[in-house]
């Protein structure tokens, strides 16, 4: 059983950390104004400073785009922001003017891409094009000495000889580690890694994500984990989000939406990720989600995970759900009753939410979330 919560400002959660970063209603379209086609589609976040934030969904949710919206980098006039806010430090990036983009582009928002050999210039040594973002915004340094210890940093063995190597003489995870180095040249505030395991191996993976777990740390800086894989934030992010067809439709801490997803998309996810076996040590089949991220010209009416949900009924074929926060009923009276505090328990204020909710419930696009019903 789930109980709405009905807060202000459409259900934002409010946090309690200070915020980074804070996305409100962000619309991104392509095509003509006359018939545009919505990518990204009122999409609302924030990102506290410090932390790791997950963006999870298949290929064609709108995360990318989401991404690159967060330093406008969405190419104009092809795209447009249509609606919305970025506040970044309490700048609204999408009012900045270009040469204020410049200055935050790479210095204050860097990026790690999801394969490394596209994204590093062949042409050049690797060395070269770390070095290339500290002489343009850090002129303080010695460019070729913060290049080593970049370079030492992201764990890459005798970076003195590694700097002067091409892209192609590396390995894949020597790449990524390479483009880690990049975004950290400048101390951002925010990085941002888009699919940055996608063309690696298993066990290189894991090495990068645990990387980046501890560089998280040690800068103290925050960090936008995109992946399609719901299995990969569990020991990285502290948030995550769950976005299918340019919206979010599950939020929360990231233990509680594993342990407990309320949408039918993040169960499919969660399923679909590869397992040795069961609990009982029983072989275990790997599930799919059937169907096809819709295409954003041809969206269904009323929810859009409907056509592939097995849980779909009529409201859902006929009414799009909005993204309301929820808790257990179980847990709505025992904050009502008291018997759970602020000190010693999951919940805290109910009419006024802080960002503690997501640790007794969760932001849920969904009518019929699962072990609930209809609210």
């Amino acid at each position: 059983m789930w109980k709405v919560l009905k807060i202000q400002d459409d259900c934002e959660i409010l946090g309690v950390m200070s915020d980074l970063l804070e996305v409100k209603g962000l619309k991104v379209q392509f095509g003509s104004s006359k018939d545009p086609v919505c990518a990204v589609d009122g999409v609302s976040f924030s990102v506290p400073d410090g932390s790791t934030f997950a963006l999870v969904g298949e290929s064609g949710c709108g995360k990318s785009v989401t991404a690159l919206s967060l330093a406008r980098l969405v190419p104009e006039p092809a795209g447009s922001y249509a609606a919305g806010s970025i506040m970044f430090n309490g700048e609204n990036v999408l009012e900045m003017s270009n040469s204020r983009l410049r200055e935050l582009r790479g210095r204050e928002i860097a990026y790690v891409f999801q394969d490394p050999s596209t994204a590093l210039n062949p042409v050049f040594r690797v060395g070269a094009q770390i070095m290339e973002a500290i002489q343009l915004h850090r002129k303080d340094v010695s460019a070729r000495d913060e290049t080593i210890r970049l370079m030492t940093l992201v764990g890459l063995p005798d970076p003195a000889e590694r700097m002067k190597a091409y892209p192609h003489e590396l390995s894949g995870g020597m790449q990524q580690r390479v483009m880690i180095a990049m975004a950290l040249a400048c101390s951002p505030k925010l990085l941002v890694a888009d699919e940055p395991t996608t063309a690696l191996d298993v066990t290189i993976q894991a090495q990068i994500l645990e990387l980046l777990s501890s560089l998280q740390k040690k800068l103290n800086m925050s960090v936008l984990l995109i992946t399609h894989n719901l299995g990969l934030v569990a020991d990285v992010a502290h948030t995550v989000n769950v976005m299918y067809a340019g919206r979010i439709v599950e939020s929360g801490q990231v233990r509680d939406v594993l342990a407990a997803p309320a949408h039918p998309y993040t169960r499919g996810l969660l399923d679909a990720v590869p397992k040795l076996s069961g609990i009982d040590g029983s072989d275990v089949r790997l599930e799919g989600i059937d169907g096809f991220v819709p295409n954003p010209a041809e969206l269904p009416p009323g929810c859009k995970f409907e056509p592939r949900c097995k849980y779909a009924q009529d409201k859902c074929r006929e009414v799009e759900p909005e993204l309301e926060c929820r808790i257990s009923n179980a847990e709505y009276r025992m904050e009502r009753e008291g018997l759970v505090g602020s000190e010693g328990g999951s919940t805290t204020n109910v009419q006024q939410p802080t960002s503690s909710n997501q640790e007794e419930g969760r932001l849920v696009r969904c009518h019929y979330p699962l072990g609930g019903s209809d609210a």
